[in-house]
Parts: structure tokens; sequence; C-alpha cells
């Protein structure tokens, strides 16, 4: 198999709390607008956390039938729209033979809203009253699955689960498979649907969430205020494509995959490594395989979570990984400012501005940062975008269990 094969992005397709169509989510996301509110899902009087970034705007049955919508749980509803929306982007369809086209699409956590009802019914009204859906439902490969039947995509089907790190991983994991000749294009990217009952109560009783009951002082990444991330949902989806292929059609090329680097930090089920090594070692070997020089323009999507660790961990790994000048010379940003820690998909979306970057010249800001932590000493876009011309985007994804995912792009 060849090994210098070109990878490149064709199609971008977006649900999410600032918007459910790639317009109106770009639009909000340089506007600095603050998709957080109320979780209005269920009534949260007895939870320390009340905030959460909820899709507000999807009608899944606007992409599906209604029989799929009840058959299916809400991430491979979000997982469907994005990649409905993706692939009329991209126009791809009809151009790759099925065997050649695969899918390669991350979950965090998979059906957990489907999981909490069944157990409800389960202990409420006994075993038989378990619909035998559930399975299907909740398996945290089903977006991808359902996908490729959708697309009739006959190559490899996967799901990557690496907690936070999973739509990266997707990303990163499909452009290898193309880049080494396994296949000609890869729909890719990562869902989540996780404000759900239990997964909030999970989320607060680890101490990981805000519970700030002000939208505008609760997801603060790098601020000295921060006190946990906002929980949000979504998906983001990617067509990828050989560069040759894509060329040969005439399709718009919003940006190459030019690097990725994937490690663990082999330290804590939950806590980042105190030195940021392994966060380090990943963008490192994304900026290797990009062919990073110090005349690159840098323009870095942080995992920025707002939660104590995480923020000093990674500005230490920004700094590790482009040396300490560099790392000062470069704008970081963390849209999760806007909305909130999408989780599985988070990656995904964060590839998505990424790309929007690089077309458009435009970086979105951190917003509400008020307060900089002096130990989180970067340049963070604060609260305004900027206009800045950029060489290379990098997206950083961290995630429980030590997984680190870094992406890297530029212009073709």
């Amino acid at each position: 198999m060849s090994e210098n094969r070109r990878v490149v992005v064709t199609g971008m397709g977006i649900v999410s709390p600032v918007g459910s169509d790639m317009t109106s989510a770009w639009e909000n996301l340089v506007a600095g607008y603050n998709g957080i509110a109320p979780i209005t899902y269920f009534d949260t009087a007895d939870y320390k956390a009340k905030l959460g970034a909820q899709v507000k705007d999807f009608d899944p049955t606007q992409y599906m039938e209604r029989s799929e919508v009840l058959r299916s749980d809400k991430f491979a509803q979000y997982a469907i729209g994005a990649t409905v929306q993706a692939m009329e982007d991209s126009g791809i369809a009809g151009t790759v033979d099925p065997e050649r086209m695969a899918v390669y699409y991350g979950s965090g956590i998979g059906g957990v809203g489907t999981v909490s009802e069944e157990i409800k019914k389960l202990e409420s009204r006994g075993p038989k009253r378990v619909s035998p859906l559930c399975v299907p439902m909740m398996i945290a490969n089903m977006a991808a699955g359902m996908i490729a039947i959708r697309f009739n995509c006959q190559g490899p089907s996967m799901p990557a689960v690496t907690a936070c790190a999973s739509g990266s991983n997707a990303i990163g994991e499909a452009m290898r498979l193309i880049r080494h000749g396994y296949a000609d294009a890869v729909i890719t990217g990562g869902a989540e649907a996780s404000i759900v009952p239990v997964g909030v109560a999970g989320f607060i009783n680890m101490k990981a969430l805000s519970t700030s009951e002000d939208p505008n002082a609760a997801s603060l990444p790098f601020d000295a205020r921060r006190g946990g991330f906002v929980i949000g949902e979504g998906a983001g989806t990617l067509i990828l494509e050989e560069y040759e292929h894509a060329k040969a059609r005439g399709a718009k090329i919003y940006g190459e995959v030019c690097g990725y680097g994937s490690t663990c930090d082999a330290h804590h089920i939950t806590a980042p490594h105190p030195e940021a090594e392994g966060g380090a070692r990943a963008m490192i070997q994304a900026l290797k395989e990009a062919g990073y020089s110090e005349q690159d323009r840098v323009y870095v999507n942080a995992h920025g979570t707002g939660t104590p660790l995480n923020d000093v961990g990674e500005t230490k790994a920004v700094k590790k990984a482009l040396g300490e000048e560099k790392a000062a010379q470069s704008l970081v940003s963390s849209t999760k400012s806007m909305t909130g820690h999408m989780l599985g998909a988070a990656g995904a979306v964060e590839a998505i501005v990424c790309l929007k970057v690089l077309e458009t010249g435009v970086v979105p800001p951190t917003i509400n940062l008020l307060e900089q932590d002096p130990a989180c000493d970067l340049n963070y876009v604060p609260n305004k975008a900027v206009e800045a011309e950029v060489d290379l985007c990098l997206s950083n994804s961290l995630g429980f269990g030590g997984h680190n995912a870094c992406l890297a792009f530029r212009k073709v």
C-alpha cells in the first residue's frame, strides 16, 4: 500500500449548541455567541450543576424517516444530521466505489439516553417492557453503522471510543486509512447526546462540572474563576478524500489533514499528567507529520475545558510542543467557552473550526475570559474574534483514560 497519499476535507456538517448548520454555527462562533443555558431536558432542582449547552434547533425528521427516528438514539440522529449536511456539501455521492468508502465515527458514550430510559422501564415494569431495540440503540458503534447503511459505505466502518478524544481520533485514523491506501474516502467525525440525568449526575459527583448558574460565568477556559466544564452535545462530520480523487472531480477543498498525533498519558483514569507529557507528544507528532517550520503562523484550537487541571496542563503542552517563544506568538482559543464540552463530538466540531479558520482568516474567541489565570499565559483570543492569516491549525483533544489526540490542518 502507498504511504504518501494526501488527504483533504471536501465536506463538512454540524449539529451544535450554537447552530445546526454550517452557516449559522460558524457565524455564531465568530460573533462570540454563548450556547450555554439552563438545562431543559429534565428537572435540575436536585442537581448542583444546572447549565448545559443543548442543541436547540434540530429536527431529525429533516434528515431521517420518522420510523428511523423512533428506532435510534439521539446521538445517532445528530450524527446522521451532520453527515447528510456534509455529504451534500461534498457532492461525493456516486463518485467512489462503495468498497473504497469507509466510516470512522466516534462517540464517547453512545446511547446513554436509551440506557437510562430502558433501565427505568426494567425497574418499574419488569424485563418484558425493555425495548427490543435497546441494544442497537445504545451501542456506541451505531452512528457509524447507520451512516454506512445510509450511504452504502462498504469499506471499514468503525467507531472511535476514546472519551473526549473520540472525534479527533476518528478523524486521525480515517486520515491514515486513506493515506495508506485502504480507502479513497471516509465519512468521519463524532457525536454525543449525554445531557441526561445519569450523565449529568455522574459528572457532578466527580466534581467535573461547573456549578455556576450564570451562563456567562460557567464555561471559563483559562480564566482564574474556572470551576469545571459545562456539558454539551451535538455532532460534527467531515468528508475526507484522497487529494487526487477530489481534484479530478473538481471538489471544493477546505484544507488538508496533514498531521495526526495519538498518545496516552498512562497516568490516571481522569486526571491529566501534571507535566502534560502525553499531550505535548501528541502535538509534536502532529507537527512533525505536518512539516512544521518556525515560519508557520499557528492557531491552536485548544481542548480548553475550563477545568482547573486541564487548562494549566494544556498550556504547558503547547509550550513544550512549540517552544516558549513560538507558543507566545501563536493564537490559541477554546470554542468550548461557547459550545460547552461536546464530549465525543468536541474534536470533530473543533476540527471544523480549524478548517474554517484556514478558509476565512478569522479566529473565533475564548469568550468570558475576564480574569486570565497567570499560569495560563498564552494569547487565548479573549472575548472577540480576530482576523489573522494562519498557515497551520492544530486541534487538541484530551480524554479520560489519558487519551490525547492532535490534528493538524493546512490550506491546499
